[in-house]
This record gives structure tokens, sequence and C-alpha cells, in this order.
């Protein structure tokens, strides 16, 4: 057993929904990009980050794998937070200095598990929403504000 398999069945609740409310997934939450990357290295879950929320509002993870198989992993309007955060902090080396200051935060918007067909094993999923640009608001504390919003 590997490490992240170990940790996630450490976590206390009976179901992955239960282990993840532990870790502070929740869908509707936002949690920072930061943290949620962490969750997933830590846990072995996949974390996806979706550009449109139509899509991911809409459309389940494997509809969406499987419709862009075959497109380029930066074509997609999906993509993993591990391979987003890689790319920017080796375009921008500023990048891990500028979250310090202005987190971004995460919008939950789906909890799931993937099944694995070669495997026959399952994986918790999470999938989240990156916020657009013009939604920043620098003059707000986002964790603050996050907080509230999940009271």
């Amino acid at each position: 057993m590997d490490d992240t398999a170990a940790a996630w069945n450490a976590l206390r609740g009976a179901t992955f929904l239960e282990k993840l409310t532990l870790i502070g997934i929740e869908r509707g939450r936002t949690v920072d990009i930061r943290d949620l990357a962490a969750i997933g290295r830590d846990y072995g879950i996949g974390i996806y980050l979706f550009f449109e929320k139509d899509l991911a509002t809409t459309r389940t993870l494997e509809e969406m794998q499987e419709e862009f198989r075959d497109v380029p992993e930066y074509e997609r309007p999906y993509v993993s937070v591990a391979r987003f955060l890689q790319f920017t902090k080796e375009n921008d080396p500023s990048f891990a200095r500028t979250l310090e200051e202005f987190p971004l935060m995460i919008e939950i918007v789906a909890i799931g598990e993937i099944r694995n067909p070669a495997t026959g094993t399952t994986t918790p999923f999470v999938t989240g929403l990156m916020p657009f640009l013009d939604e920043f608001d620098i003059d707000v504390d986002p964790t603050a504000q996050s907080q509230e919003r999940n009271r």
C-alpha cells in the first residue's frame, strides 16, 4: 500500500464523501488551489479544474475525459490541478509568490469516484471551477469570503 492509500484509509469517514468532508472538500465550498493540490497529492485524489462553468456543472468528468481524450492536454477545457500549477510555475516563476498575496480560490463543483476499467478500482475525484479574471476582487480577503460563504 502506498502512502496516499494509507493516508486515505486513515481518514475516519465510512464513505468517500465523509472522508472528503473531513479534509475540507464539500460541494459548493471554495478552497485555495494550493490546498487542493496538497489534498490531491497527499490522499491520491484526482483534482480537476474546469475553465467553463457550463461544462463543469452539466457534464460528468467521465464524459469530458472521453470527449477530449484525443485533444492535447493544454487545449482541453479542464486540467488536473497538479498540471495547472506545474505549467503556471514553469511559465511564471513569480506565480507562487502571487498566490501568497492573491490566493486562487476554486469552487468545488462535483465530487465522485471514477472507475479505472483496466484495474476495476475506483479513485475519488473532485472537480472545481476556476474563477474568471473579472471575478477577482483584490480588496476582499478571499479566505474570509470563503469562510463566510460556507457557513
